[in-house]
């Protein structure tokens, strides 16, 4: 796959920018779709062709793919609290279809779509989801989630009803370098290492490093099966224990106070309001508490086993964003 020029999107983001460094490394060339106005830190120094476009103005992406051998999608809109649920479907699951309907149209040989754990369903035991999970839409909490759900059901209908070449990507909750935004994992990460998070809620998580996730989308693209999804994890992790860790990194003292959900209820609705008032993006949500009631707990053995995906211990992954968040703040102005 050498020499081929391949078309990012997203990588600008945490996640595209990792998987930008993967490509380059692997000789690709890169064209990398960009809003007009980004933040393009996140590239700055690559060998990197940009084109400005959005997945919301299908207008501009036939330039993005023409003369593309293969695409690899990361963009979307990350977020568990949005002001208008519409323009997080229109972005996520409306872009997504229009931007594969491009890369078909080019004639585009292969396809890696990035969707998310969020997608897949959960064990009623708590015991690791894998790909074939079943999931109900009316189950869905979160809008983000529901969007990507639909866009990965999107591409699958794709796959299946119009030989689109494409291989989906699942992974779980990313950590480490670059993590601009951040996040909303990486939010955590970064309030946890600097003391801003003294008690937790009982639930858990798949924590693994977005080099390795970055690592599993260049894996998908050279060896995936065409309609196949594969879970990028690392480790899955009790919330008390990854927020131990974090505070072991930093040298700060791990939280010790467990909260009851229905606790944190009325801070929830408090944060929201001030959200929509323009206050910033809201500290806890309703949302976050729903999600909260499921250990997301995953296992990536398919992708391990075809795809020779083999993800580091999460430690190293708490220790890069751990150090990258105090770096960050250091330069701050």
């Amino acid at each position: 796959m050498n020499d081929a020029t391949t078309l990012l999107t997203g990588g600008t983001g945490f996640v595209g920018a990792a998987v930008a460094r993967t490509l380059l490394a692997r000789g690709h060339h890169l064209r990398a779709l960009v809003r007009r106005g980004s933040d393009r830190r996140n590239l700055a120094g690559l060998p990197v062709e940009m084109i400005e476009g959005d997945l919301t103005d299908p207008a501009t992406l036939p330039a993005a793919v023409a003369g593309c051998r293969y695409v690899v999608h990361v963009a979307a809109d990350y977020r568990l609290w949005v002001p208008d649920p519409e323009a997080m479907l229109r972005a996520n699951v409306v872009g997504t279809e229009a931007l594969m309907r491009a890369a078909r149209a080019a004639g585009v040989a292969r396809i890696v779509y990035c969707s998310s754990v969020a997608a897949l369903g959960l064990t009623a035991d708590g015991t690791p989801a894998d790909e074939t999970t079943p999931v109900d839409e009316s189950h869905i909490v979160g809008i983000y989630k529901l969007s990507k759900y639909r866009a990965e059901q999107a591409v699958l209908r794709l796959v299946r009803d119009e030989a689109l070449p494409a291989v989906i990507v699942n992974p779980a909750a990313p950590i480490g370098p670059r993590d601009i935004k951040p996040t909303p994992t990486g939010r955590m990460i970064a309030d946890a290492a600097a003391g801003r998070m003294p008690a937790y809620v009982d639930t858990g998580l798949c924590v693994v490093h977005v080099d390795d996730v970055a690592e599993g989308h260049a894996l998908a693209l050279e060896r995936g099966e065409i309609g196949a999804r594969y879970i990028l994890g690392g480790e899955n992790l009790l919330l008390r224990d990854l927020l131990a860790m974090v505070a072991a990194e930093a040298g700060r003292r791990p939280p010790r106070v467990r909260l009851a959900r229905e606790m944190l209820w009325p801070l929830a609705l408090g944060c929201e309001a001030a959200a929509r008032l323009g206050l910033g993006a809201p500290l806890v949500t309703r949302d976050h508490l729903r999600m909260a009631r499921k250990k997301m707990f995953f296992s990536s053995a398919r992708a391990m086993r075809e795809l020779g995906f083999t993800p580091r211990p999460v430690r190293e992954a708490v220790r890069d964003a751990v150090a990258w968040f105090a770096a960050a703040r250091r330069a701050a102005p």
